[in-house]
């Protein structure tokens, strides 16, 4: 284990456009050719996701005028209009580019002591759309990194992604404590969003959104004031059962996803389990684990928030005081699920709180297809 090494410079970034959760809501329910169980789910999805908000990179789903003729969403007759695949793509190699770059540059000038000439890794995270050369290719040019600085793109992988591309970041400053690692999270869901009748469909218009995250991982010390994770260690598990209750797939009109009501239950039945390895190398944890008591052993818990009842569950499961998932539920009222982004956006809000001090031990967890639990156990430094 190398505790030397950290997570810097944390930043998070949203496009402009806000939808309302409450008028996405309307308008979902408004389309032509919803039986009456879509229309059900769709009021009780909306209603229960405990999202107030969320953020776009398509500024023509608002009633405000645009330029142009719709694409998404026709403003005159409130319909959600069906693009190809490559259409919602084409904009994703756009609009994904600007995000990557903006929270690039925010997370290296929010790392005292680092340039961009001291990069030596860019890893970048997506599952929302693809092109190439790619985002990582793309951030080296804009944000003029040294020609040879390694690049990786960890693509497809779903919700948990920003953990092994952290994981993967700490792999490589142990390997070479020199090293400097840019890690940059962008999920512009909206895109792939559409009117059905399929309840999964359904749950998932209701809480996906865009976003984007970046950091610093390296073995330099922070510098005075500044403060950060210590990342200690990592754990991936595959749950049992699951396999066909979350997935993502590539279609004709965008991407689908696959978010059963099953999926709260499983982490439910797995999550203790997934945490044992994360928690057996401390005999502390190990014990407080096994006697649902690990809520008083790590203050804070970085849970992705994939909907409102994953968190239900967790709190009751782990036995977390309320204000332990705080952080976790703001987000998602805030920001609702933008995917593999979100855990950094949970992780963003424990750093900036009063209640987060030097030495507070922090569980992560991220779900995902397969279904996959990828887990870390961090440390508040500064």
């Amino acid at each position: 284990m190398s505790p030397g090494v950290t997570l810097r410079g944390l930043s998070t970034v949203v496009p402009r456009t806000e939808l309302p959760q409450a008028a996405v809501r309307d308008v979902f329910a408004a389309q032509p050719g919803l039986n009456r169980l879509a229309q059900r789910i769709i009021a009780t999805s909306f209603d229960v996701s405990g999202i107030e908000r969320r953020y776009t990179v398509l500024d023509e789903l608002t009633f405000d005028d645009v330029d142009g003729d719709p694409v998404f969403f026709d403003r005159e007759t409130g319909d959600l209009l069906m693009p190809g695949t490559k259409a919602r793509n084409d904009i994703y190699a756009i609009e994904a580019t600007k995000l990557y770059v903006e929270a690039a540059r925010d997370a290296i000038a929010a790392t005292p002591g680092i340039e961009a000439s001291d990069i030596t890794h860019v890893v970048t995270v997506s599952c929302t759309g693809f092109y190439a050369p790619g985002p990582d290719y793309m951030l080296v040019r804009e944000l003029g990194l040294g020609p040879a600085v390694q690049r990786y793109h960890l693509g497809f992988m779903g919700c948990y992604a920003s953990m092994p591309a952290l994981r993967t970041a700490k792999q490589y400053c142990e390997a070479d404590p020199d090293a400097v690692v840019l890690v940059v999270s962008v999920e512009l869901c909206t895109l792939h969003l559409r009117s059905s009748n399929d309840p999964d469909t359904i749950v998932a218009s209701s809480l996906f959104a865009d976003g984007a995250g970046a950091g610093i991982v390296t073995a330099r010390p922070l510098e005075p004031g500044e403060r950060g994770f210590s990342l200690d260690r990592f754990e991936t598990r595959i749950t049992p059962v699951g396999e066909g209750d979350m997935a993502w797939k590539i279609g004709d009109h965008g991407f689908e996803m696959v978010l059963s009501n099953a999926v709260p239950s499983i982490i439910d039945d797995h999550i203790t389990g997934a945490l044992e390895p994360l928690f057996a190398p401390d005999d502390d944890l190990a014990e407080a684990l096994a006697t649902d008591a690990a809520g008083q052993h790590v203050a804070h818990w970085a849970i992705h928030p994939g909907g409102r009842s994953i968190l239900d569950k967790v709190e009751s499961r782990l036995g977390l005081a309320e204000e332990q998932l705080v952080p976790a539920r703001s987000t998602l009222r805030d920001y609702g699920n933008m995917s593999s982004v979100t855990v950094l956006f949970v992780l963003r809000d424990i750093l900036d709180r009063a209640t987060s001090a030097d030495g507070d031990r922090v569980a992560a967890m991220a779900f995902g297809p397969g279904l996959t639990v990828e887990s870390a156990l961090l440390t508040v430094k500064g």
